[in-house]
């Protein structure tokens, strides 16, 4: 073997202060660095730059002046021959594992003090996870956290607490200052990214990945290390889930997938199909992509049965893969040569501009980076390019073979174009070729849902019949991109196609709720599992009572596991929200029974997050003895008439006394204790995890707002309302209700409701305070369209408004008070308002209409403007109308009702506006 040249600095320089910008304003920023390289001391040149990052007070700078320094030292190194490539990545990588680490560290102790990152851990994926990473990588950790032992603030959530370190992390690690960037962070591969947050809990992202997750997590999951913050449990994470990614028998499906995989990236590239201008190393055939994708799908093949495989990084892998008989060794020898080649161009070209680009320029500028790297032209570079990735498509294109073999995938029993010739299209679709062209695609093995031949086979009888019901939607080609969508996101269809065949009318509620509701569609496209609910007649039943669905909410998490229990709270939220918007778009059940089925709903999630975070939070802090939670409901949820898009609103209190201490092993006094378990609550109902997002929680109606506390005792509360609280707060109290708390608590505060709204008033200032009100609302958040009746004038807001002036108005002069005067019921109340000749007949059927529209509006015409023919149409039925006109008609005849009401009770005319 011949001797390695001795490293030349010097031309090293030459050529990057010649070729290489980014390289010689670095140079030229750093003059003690310059010389230390100049004479080859390239260790020497690493300390210096660790003791830049050591010496500035602003922990950004510190990071990024040493990585500028790192990136220097490493590209000279590189480029002199002092470094070879194994030693090249593996600086840059620890140098990422470093900044990662200390930046959660920071984000940690600028909160808390602490000096520890327990309970937060940081893995590591692709690249950096491999020990790999190139001069200009994006990094793709995981963020996890154990909210038992994560360093918080007190009055501060875990789960609130970890979002907030990632997003400083994130600003850290990736804003670009006049200091540089340290590493740009990508945390797009956690689990379920387009739902879940920032950092996602330990056990959710256990769940995910023993049941859910799809073959590409697991080829990610290779090269999975634990790389910063609490590296010990990050480890034991990996161990635990380590069988779902090395399995003991061999999936070819999932092999499937990946090549599916490599063939649509080939397919999407851009770029030039060989070496020359534009010609993409990473992505492009026989690039850097295909080699790490070749190893990757041998081990995931084999590892799970031979343990030498599981290495993580490539050129390790390949030497495994030929030392186990995997592949030949003259292979393998070839790949790793050409990988690290390519590993190396990738790099000029990054060290150019310090830029993350893996595609080749054209003219002088190709000619740049073949003179970088020490090449005479960047015709000689193409021409070196062209034989390696032909090498490396060569084997890969032998290991993914046909990815369409015909025993797995037949040909449709006639073709798509015969089978749809005779379907009229409307102008919407351009053409039958067009279509059939587009349904063929759906067969290419692309969607995990239509690969085995049975699915195929379910799937081309159901083809005619499909394409019709597509081709009639009002909106075909979003019908067509939410059932694309949805094929993606489901691992199985083939029952489904045998019972679209079957029941044709379930093929209709299927088209119906990817056409009708974007909300709906949006839901199944998320979540496929939701399916179920179409199929299951059963699911079109209104939803039971809230203590039996708050059981079936504790059900689905058997075990002791918060994280469990808030994932089954949400799926059972998301499927019984799914079947009430069904049953709404089919006219199966009224607005006002999908409102309560919607309330009863929001009421036993909050009641089980209430209990779950209530027995979390007391194996830290204890409980307070005789003291506890009290969450009222208001405005629609304390009505019990919620949309598919209402907020909770929600005031939290406390009972007992404040003064007392809980007796957990950390103790906290009642009011910090009470505040600290409702951000809990708060936390499980809003927080999404791998099952998604579950409601926004509004607490602003509590006593000061914002400006108060979270929690207050029930006495503080009766001491405001009655002292110190707006009009607008006795308006918003007249629709309070107790949604979880003790009896006792329940009827001191019915109590207090009564007196504060029954106390006496001043007419004409309630009546001036609610003009005012209902004014700046008119101006600052103006009706969307013709069909937001909350807002336009003579609607919902205008009732709200006009019953709750009565209600203040009249309930101290009638005595003794009529409960259902203050019905927090508002056609309740209404009809109590009629009976003592305070409001007039129509009011009632005006809100009526009203409502149903503002309900089924939610779903069908959610932006409030005219929605299309058939979700017009689906409108009208929800309503009890004959027509989309009739509809209209009667809500400008109720618009007008209410309009004549205000006049009468504020002395002043309501014009209702044209919209």
């Amino acid at each position: 073997m011949a001797k390695p040249a001795e490293p030349d600095w010097i031309a090293a320089l030459a050529r990057a202060r010649s070729h290489a910008p980014f390289l010689a304003r670095a140079l030229e920023r750093q003059p003690e660095l310059d010389a230390l390289l100049c004479d080859g001391r390239c260790e020497e040149a690493l300390a210096w730059t660790r003791e830049q990052g050591e010496s500035a007070d602003d922990p950004a700078v510190a990071l990024r002046r040493q990585r500028l320094g790192l990136a220097t030292t490493v590209a000279i190194a590189d480029l002199a021959g002092a470094f070879d490539l194994a030693r090249v990545v593996r600086e840059l990588t620890d140098f990422a594992d470093h900044a990662l680490d200390t930046a959660i560290r920071i984000a940690i102790s600028e909160r808390t003090g602490e000096r520890h990152a327990d309970g937060m851990i940081a893995l590591a994926l692709g690249k950096q996870g491999a020990g790999e990473l190139n001069y200009s990588s994006d990094i793709d950790p995981i963020l996890l956290y154990d909210r038992e032992r994560l360093p918080c603030r007190a009055t501060e959530d875990p789960g609130e607490a970890a979002q907030r370190y990632a997003r400083r992390v994130i600003k850290l690690l990736s804003d670009n200052t006049p200091e540089g960037y340290v590493v740009r962070v990508d945390l797009r591969l956690r689990p379920a990214s387009e739902i879940s947050p920032l950092v996602v809990p330990v056990g959710t992202a256990r769940t995910h990945y023993q049941g859910q997750a799809l073959a590409w997590e697991r080829a990610a999951f290779i090269r999975a290390r634990a790389a910063a913050a609490d590296v010990a449990a990050g480890e034991a994470f990996l161990s635990e889930i380590s069988p779902f990614v090395w399995r003991s028998t061999l999936d070819f499906g999932a092999i499937e997938e990946i090549r599916a995989l490599t063939l649509r990236i080939r397919q999407s590239n851009e770029g030039s199909l060989k070496p020359g201008p534009g010609f993409d190393v990473k992505r492009g055939r026989g690039g850097i992509r295909e080699v790490e994708f070749f190893v990757q799908t041998h081990q995931l093949i084999h590892g799970g049965r031979d343990r030498s495989l599981r290495v993580k990084g490539t050129r390790a892998a390949l030497d495994a893969l030929a030392a186990a008989g995997r592949i030949e060794a003259a292979e393998a020898e070839m790949l790793g040569v050409a990988y690290d080649r390519l590993r190396t161009i990738e790099h000029r070209l990054q060290m150019v501009g310090d830029r993350q680009t893996h595609s080749l320029p054209d003219g002088a500028a190709l000619d740049n980076v073949a003179w970088l790297d020490g090449l005479g032209s960047g015709e000689v570079l193409v021409e070196e390019l062209s034989e390696i990735t032909a090498c490396v498509a060569g084997s890969y294109d032998r290991l993914i073979g046909d990815p369409k073999p015909q025993a797995a995938r037949p040909a449709s029993p006639a073709p798509v174009i015969e089978q749809i010739g005779d379907l009229p299209l409307p102008e919407r679709i351009s053409g039958h070729e067009q279509l059939a062209e587009r349904i063929e695609g759906w067969r290419d093995g692309r969607y995990q849902a239509l690969r085995s031949p049975q699915a195929l086979a379910a799937f081309d009888a159901l083809i005619p019949v499909l394409a019709k019901a597509f081709v009639e939607a009002d909106d075909p080609e979003h019908a067509l991109a939410r059932w694309e969508r949805l094929l993606e996101q489901a691992s199985s269809a083939i029952n489904l196609f045998h019972l679209l065949k079957a029941r044709p009318a379930l093929l209709s509620r299927l088209v119906s709720t990817l056409t009708l509701s974007p909300t709906l569609a949006d839901d199944l496209g998320r979540h496929p599992g939701l399916l179920d609910v179409l199929i299951d007649d059963s699911s079109m039943e209104l939803p039971g009572s809230v203590s039996e669905l708050a059981a079936l909410m504790r059900q689905r998490a058997p075990r002791d596991d918060y994280e469990a229990t808030l994932d089954g709270i949400r799926q059972v939220t998301s499927e019984y929200r799914f079947a009430l918007g069904v049953q709404l778009i089919e006219a199966r059940h009224n607005p006002p029974a999908i409102a309560c089925g919607l309330s009863r709903l929001a009421e036993a999630a909050i009641l089980t997050a209430a209990q779950a975070a209530e027995e979390e939070f007391a194996r830290v802090h204890g409980r307070i003895a005789d003291n506890e939670l009290v969450i009222l409901g208001l405005g629609r949820l304390g009505g019990g008439a919620l949309t598919h898009a209402s907020d909770l609103d929600m005031i939290y209190l406390f009972s007992g006394d404040y003064s007392r201490e809980s007796d957990g092993k950390r103790p906290l006094g009642g009011t910090l204790y009470f505040n600290r378990l409702a951000s809990r609550v708060t936390a499980a109902l809003s927080v999404p995890t791998a099952q998604g997002a579950l409601y926004e929680v509004d607490t602003r109606l509590r006593p000061q707002g914002n400006q108060g506390p979270l929690a207050v005792s029930i006495e503080a509360f009766e001491k405001y309302q009655k002292e110190s609280a707006w009009t607008w707060e006795h308006m918003a109290l007249a629709r309070a209700r107790v949604l979880v708390g003790p009896d006792a608590a329940r009827a001191r505060l019915a109590q207090v409701f009564s007196d504060v709204l029954a106390q006496p008033r001043d007419l004409e200032e309630v009546r001036t305070a609610i003009l005012t009100m209902r004014g700046e609302m008119a101006e600052h958040k103006p009706p969307r369209g013709p069909l937001d009746v909350k807002l336009l004038r003579g609607g919902l807001v205008d009732v709200e408004f006009l019953v709750h002036c009565l209600q203040l108005q009249h309930a101290s002069r009638l005595a003794p008070v009529e409960p259902s005067l203050l019905s927090q019921d508002l056609p309740e109340a209404i009809r109590a308002l009629q009976r003592h000749g305070l409001a007039p007949e129509a009011l009632l059927p005006a809100y009526l209409l009203m409502t149903d529209i503002l309900v089924a509006g939610r779903l069908l015409a959610p932006d409030g403007l005219e929605p299309p023919s058939a979700a017009g149409q689906a409108l009208v039925r929800a309503c009890g109308r004959a027509s989309y006109s009739e509809l209209l008609n009667d809500l400008a005849v109720a618009r007008s009702s209410v309009a004549h009401a205000w006049a009468q009770t504020f002395d002043q005319t309501l014009e209702t506006d044209n919209e």
